[in-house]
């Protein structure tokens, strides 16, 4: 049986994919985190003509952050085709600066069917983050 997220959250995401920029790619992206406060945070991603562009994670962690929150337990992704939209590698890294192992990605078409669920640990192994650098 497929599983889903609940029908507004599925919103958020739709209308943030909506408002996503990507003239370039046509690959609209939305992305909501919730922090360890319960809190919830939208991006999009904004690509620019130099292509060093953004990715719809940095979004939604930047507004995280930008509210004062910093630890992220759940992850939900809405690319713009009914295939799994996991992040990229650079995307994967910022999630494990604010993540744990146990964190949860998933990525979900316009259904709302999970099309795909991992922990952060599956999606990036052996990963270097803030508690290698601590003593």
């Amino acid at each position: 049986m497929t599983r889903t997220i609940d029908t507004e959250l599925l919103e958020r995401l739709k209308t943030l994919r909506s408002r996503a920029y990507a003239p370039y790619s046509d690959h609209p992206v939305a992305v909501i985190v919730e922090a360890a406060s319960g809190e919830r945070f939208g991006g999009t991603n904004v690509e620019v003509a130099h292509f060093k562009s953004q990715c719809a994670e940095a979004s939604a962690i930047s507004a995280m952050i930008g509210a004062g929150d910093h630890d992220i337990k759940h992850v939900w992704i809405l690319g713009p085709r009914a295939i799994p939209c996991a992040p990229c590698g650079d995307c994967r890294q910022r999630l494990r600066e604010f993540g744990e192992d146990a964190t949860l990605v998933y990525a979900v078409d316009d259904s709302g069917n999970i099309l795909l669920e991992r922990t952060l640990s599956q999606l990036l192994p052996d990963s270097f983050g803030p508690d290698n650098l601590s003593d």
